[in-house]
């Protein structure tokens, strides 16, 4: 029998995950990680329910099915590794993903660690994905979940060969219904929560807001310039903006316009038309690969350059300083820094990159 650390958001989906590790009959513990302060995040002490509600479903939950339940306090941890790098992102020009980085850096880096101190084998998340060992290319994989609505894949790319080692999950088999039935089958009080859609630390979606909270930093306003530098209008400061984007610009109606760059050292936001937004070509950073060791030689791919982005056919290639580059099939529209790159070889994650720079199709860099 193996001892397994079950990572419990309060929601449906680690939940069942933990039900079913519990029935396999591997001995397991549920643990919520405490990952911020209400008052850090700008979330008033008595508007703190929901966070609270959660921490409670998931003690439920555990209660419910028999193991026991903790608190981990990871605050510092990720006040450092998601929320001063998702701000740091957005300072310099770029669109980060934080449920990446908590992936990376939380469940799977600090998690892991604790488990290792514990003495337990293995920790279980409620992610849709699936992990298997091929014995011909001795790795591990990371597959897409059965279920293509909920595959999340695309936000595990950092795990290492290490990593996958020590990682389950139970629900890369299964659909959305399936585990809200499995739920209700229980009595689970969380059977019909709805998913979470925002970014936990961020719940009103006012990024510039947060980020001035959390960092101090005020970013003046700036202005507007098409492609040839001619003043458009005012911006309100680089955080409130991000490629391809055209509402909130505060300009006067007319021709639909887009954020097409955003050029930190002379702080302009660079507008332009639709088709200025589509680039063929990307080079990504901070590379990690799973079902190979390197891409020295150009492979054959399907690649998303953001989480809903639907796979587009691609060549993809590792530099001589390891950066990864990627050329599209057919251009990609608003391809942007700070997000990530992730390539597929069927339902297999080859691996994937923060972007870096785009070309567009008349080979102009567009950001670096």
């Amino acid at each position: 029998m193996k001892k397994a650390i079950i990572a419990m958001s309060g929601g449906v989906d680690s939940s069942v995950a933990a039900l079913l590790v519990r029935e396999s009959g591997d001995e397991c513990i549920g643990a919520t990680m405490k990952l911020f302060q209400n008052e850090d995040v700008g979330i008033e002490k008595e508007k703190s329910c929901c966070s609270l509600s959660d921490v409670e479903d998931a003690r439920s939950v555990a209660n419910r099915i028999g193991i026991p339940f903790y608190v981990f306090n990871f605050t510092d941890r990720f006040r450092e590794e998601v929320m001063d790098r998702f701000s740091d992102a957005y300072l310099h020009g770029r669109t980060p993903n934080p449920c990446i980085d908590c992936n990376r850096y939380l469940k799977f880096e600090k998690l892991l660690h604790r488990m290792k101190e514990l003495g337990f084998d293995y920790i279980v998340t409620g992610h849709y994905a699936r992990t298997e060992y091929d014995e011909e290319r001795g790795r591990y994989l990371l597959r897409k979940a059965v279920d293509g609505n909920k595959d999340q894949s695309y936000v595990l790319y950092t795990l290492t060969q290490e990593q996958l080692a020590h990682v389950r999950f139970p629900l890369g088999t299964l659909h959305k219904e399936e585990v809200r039935a499995i739920a209700e089958k229980n009595g689970f009080v969380n059977a019909r929560k709805h998913d979470s859609q925002d970014i936990c630390f961020v719940p009103d979606g006012d990024y510039a807001s947060f980020i001035e909270r959390h960092t101090g930093v005020r970013l003046p306003e700036g202005d507007f310039v098409d492609r040839q530098g001619t003043v458009l209008g005012r911006h309100k400061g680089i955080t409130h903006y991000t490629v391809g984007q055209r509402r909130g610009l505060g300009l006067p109606a007319g021709r639909r316009i887009y954020v097409c760059e955003l050029r930190t050292d002379t702080n302009e936001v660079v507008l332009g038309e639709n088709e200025d937004l589509f680039s063929r070509e990307l080079t990504a950073g901070d590379v990690n690969l799973i079902s190979v060791d390197e891409l020295k030689e150009p492979m054959h791919v399907k690649a998303r350059i953001r989480y809903k982005h639907k796979e587009q056919d691609a060549l993809a290639w590792q530099t001589e300083d390891g950066k990864l580059h990627v050329r599209f099939e057919e251009p990609q529209r608003a391809i942007t820094a700070g997000q990530a790159v992730v390539l597929y070889d069927g339902d297999i994650v080859v691996g994937g990159g923060v972007i870096e720079s785009a070309v567009n199709s008349n080979r102009k860099a567009l950001f670096v």
